[in-house]
C-alpha cells in the first residue's frame, strides 16, 4: 500500500498486527534501496519505508532542510500510522536521522538497527566536502554529482558483477530534484553529534557494516557499537556502503534473527 503522510511518500507492507519496522534510506537514494529487505521481511513483519523529504517521490519545497526536520518527519509517519514501539532501521543519512530520533525519544522505539553510518557530526573537512558537492550541483548539474558520488558507495566488485543493480540505483539517483539533493546536503552538514548519546542508549541495537565500506569503515562502526550497551556488531561480507543492496541475504538474516530475539 502507498500513502502520502505529511507530504512524504510512504510504502507500507506486511501484517499490521506484526512487529512494525521502519526503514530510513540513505543519501541520495529513496525507499527502493530497501527493496530486498521488504520482499523478505514483509512475510513476517509490518514494514514501512518512505522517501525522505526532497528525495524520491516526497515533497521538495524550498530545499531548506535540517536534520531535526527530518526527525520530525519520521515521527509524523510513526504517529499517523499509530505504530507501537517500532524497530527503527537506518542506513547512512538514514542512520543520522535514526540516531537523533533515539536520542530525542528512545521510549518510542523497541530496537535500533544501524547500517553503514556514523554518530559523529561533520568536521571542518566534511563540511567543506558538502559545500563543494552543493557547488558541483549548481555549476555542473546533478548528473555530474551523482556520477561522482554513487560509485563510491559500492564495492568495486558489486559495480562490476551486479551492474544492472548498480545502474538502476544510479539512474534513480539522477531522477531526484537537485533542490532536494542540495537540501539533504545542508541537513547533513548541520547535524549534531550523537556520539555521547550512544552511552545512554538502552535499546537493543544491531550494527551492520559492509566489509569494503570506504565511507564508514568497519573499524569506525565497531568503535561506535562498543559505546552502545546492548549492541551486536556484524560485518557484511562482499559489500561496500550499500550493504542491504550488495548482500541482501546476509543482511536480511541478521535483521530477522535480531528482531525475532528481542
Amino acid at each position: 500500500m502507498e500513502s502520502i503522510i505529511n507530504s512524504l511518500f510512504v510504502k507500507i507492507s506486511g501484517n499490521p498486527e506484526s512487529q512494525p519496522v521502519v526503514f530510513v534510506h540513505g543519501f541520495p537514494y529513496d525507499h527502493q534501496m530497501w527493496q530486498f529487505q521488504i520482499e523478505e521481511l514483509e512475510k513476517q513483519f509490518y514494514c514501512i519505508t518512505y522517501d525522505i523529504r526532497g528525495l524520491g517521490n516526497s515533497y521538495v519545497g524550498d530545499g531548506q532542510y535540517t536534520m531535526e526536520a527530518f526527525v520530525w518527519d519520521l515521527f509524523s509517519v510513526i504517529d499517523r500510522l499509530e505504530l507501537h514501539e517500532p524497530v527503527l532501521c537506518g542506513l547512512s543519512m538514514g542512520g543520522y536521522i535514526s540516531l537523533r530520533a533515539v536520542e530525542k525519544n528512545e521510549n518510542r522505539f523497541k530496537a535500533l538497527i544501524l547500517c553503514d553510518t556514523r554518530s559523529e557530526a561533520d568536521n571542518n573537512a566534511g563540511k567543506l566536502k558538502r559545500a563543494y558537492a552543493i557547488n558541483k550541483i549548481n555549476t555542473m548539474g546533478l548528473n555530474a554529482f551523482v556520477d561522482d558520488f554513487v560509485p563510491g558507495c559500492f564495492w568495486n566488485d558489486s559495480i562490476e558483477n551486479k551492474s544492472e543493480l548498480f545502474n538502476s540505483v544510479l539512474t534513480r539517483s539522477k531522477s531526484n530534484n537537485p533542490l532536494g539533493v542540495k537540501g539533504s546536503l545542508i541537513a547533513m552538514l548541520s547535524r549534531t553529534d550523537t556520539t555521547e548519546a550512544l552511552k545512554k542508549f538502552n535499546l537493543p541495537t544491531l550494527v551492520l557494516v559492509g566489509e569494503h565500506d570506504s565511507l564508514t569503515p568497519p573499524a569506525v562502526m565497531k568503535k561506535m557499537a562498543k559505546l552502545i550497551y546492548k549492541s551486536q556488531f556484524a560485518v557484511v561480507p562482499g559489500a561496500g556502503h550499500m550493504s542491504p543492496l550488495e548482500n541482501p541475504d546476509f543482511v536480511n538474516e541478521k535483521i530477522k534473527n535480531f528482531i525475532e530475539n528481542l
